[in-house]
């Protein structure tokens, strides 16, 4: 078969959805990804190490709270296979990676999830299959990394397999933005990799965005988070310096917003979150270092975002000791430990770090969230024997300290504002003045 028949007839599989999909990690950007494909129409063999998730989507049942049971149970009737059996990777025409690409203690990457998947699909890789990588990683790690483990089965990449890197979009509890209405970039190895990258993608996406390399794709996907962490430590810097001088940050964003030409809004808060913007912008310093290149101002906007929480803290502390009384010994109840609101997601939450830090400093905590109603087992952080606490006006009452570090939408921020006895804001969910809030 020619190398132009070979491309041919695997585009064609996914033009008239005959092509059967694989989708390596269920989470947040797999699972959504999941259920778009079985939507409009392929059959998806969905793999993951985690027996317990592959037991319970097996079962229609969501453990993501954005996803109704109900799309679960759908797909499962339509085609969607959750397993753990990495041998049936040879019935896929396609394997989209979707899996963490997380830090390691140094903060360097780690890209142990990415290498562990591969080597586990290669020995049942097979002739005229295309791989796509969507986690975020520094550029050269599709044709550095994935390339060399492809061609170790004999194939040609390019001309009888196929190798893309198209970065995940996703923003889980944004109501505003589904996984086919987000454009996607896609980037691939070869031209003809590109072609079958687009037609992978092309019935499920609506809008997709082409590039030259897959380096190209890796580094856009990095300069969407770094821009987004470089301009949040911005603001966090500016939030510092105007409660220094008695100015309200948020009457001023909301006053700069009113420019409609050369300002974007980005809002303070407690510390960055996600498994993207506190994560992402070391790929790049990282790698850059390969090349003699020192990433300074990258890295200065990472050390402001993650001072937030001493800020945080001292706040808390400043704001306690006005009532005379200590944080040792203080009763504090957490607002919010998902790191962002309206998610369930606790993926690098500095309400985490908030707790910690609290807890060290001999304070009793607890803690409120909606989407989390026992705290989790986490990575590298201490684990808190809690579950999430009624936010009753009694409950409210009892606390020292009412810390708002997550701002879900569900929370009646008046009747926290009527019971508290002390809140701290960090997310400026208080506009007008209070004698109980102190913003943070």
């Amino acid at each position: 078969m020619s190398v132009k028949t070979s491309n041919s007839a695997l585009i064609q599989r996914f033009d008239n959805k005959t092509a059967k999909i694989g989708i390596v990690g269920l989470g947040y950007v797999g699972l959504p990804l999941v259920l778009r494909y079985v939507e409009m129409g392929y059959k998806v063999i969905g793999f993951d190490v985690d027996q317990e998730k592959v037991d319970k989507l097996n079962a229609g049942v969501t453990y993501i709270k954005h996803i109704e049971a109900s799309r679960l149970a759908t797909a499962k009737t339509s085609g969607f296979e959750p397993t753990t059996d990495f041998r049936r990777a040879g019935e896929v025409d396609a394997l989209i990676l979707c899996v963490p690409t997380p830090l390691d203690k140094h903060r360097e990457p780690d890209l142990s999830f990415v290498i562990d998947t591969v080597d586990s699909l290669t020995p049942y890789l097979r002739e005229n299959q295309v791989m796509s990588l969507e986690s975020t990683t520094y550029p050269g790690t599709t044709d550095e990394e994935l390339l060399p483990r492809i061609e170790t089965r004999g194939f040609k990449v390019g001309e009888n397999y196929f190798l893309v890197y198209s970065p995940e979009r996703e923003d889980p509890g944004n109501a505003n933005f589904t996984t086919n209405t987000i454009p996607k970039v896609c980037g691939g190895y070869s031209a003809a990799c590109l072609e079958v990258g687009l037609a992978l993608y092309g019935k499920v996406i609506d809008k997709l965005v082409p590039v030259t390399s897959t380096r190209a794709a890796e580094m856009t996907k990095l300069l969407e988070n770094i821009h987004r962490a470089v301009n949040i430590g911005l603001v966090n810097e500016m939030k510092i310096v105007a409660d220094r001088m008695g100015i309200d940050i948020h009457e001023v964003i909301r006053a700069a917003a009113t420019k409609p030409f050369g300002f974007v809004p980005y809002y303070p808060g407690p510390g960055l979150g996600g498994h993207c913007i506190p994560i992402d912008p070391f790929y790049l310093t990282w790698k850059a270092r390969e090349y003699g290149v020192a990433t300074r101002f990258i890295e200065l906007a990472g050390e402001v975002n993650s001072d937030m929480p001493d800020y945080v803290i001292a706040k808390v502390t400043d704001a306690l000791n006005r009532r005379k009384k200590a944080v040792n010994g203080s009763s504090i109840l957490v607002l919010g430990i998902a790191y962002k609101k309206n998610v369930d997601d606790m993926r690098e939450s500095p309400s985490v770090i908030l707790m910690e830090k609290l807890q060290a400093l001999g304070a009793d905590v607890n803690y409120n969230d909606p989407y989390v109603p026992v705290f989790p087992k986490l990575r590298d952080h201490a684990h808190f024997d809690l579950s999430s606490v009624d936010l009753t006006a009694e409950n409210l009452q009892s606390y020292d300290c009412v810390l708002l570090a997550t701002d879900h939408d569900e929370y009646n921020y008046s009747c926290i504002l009527k019971n508290a006895q002390l809140i701290v804001d960090t997310r400026g969910r208080y506009l007008e003045p209070a004698s109980n809030v102190v913003r943070s």
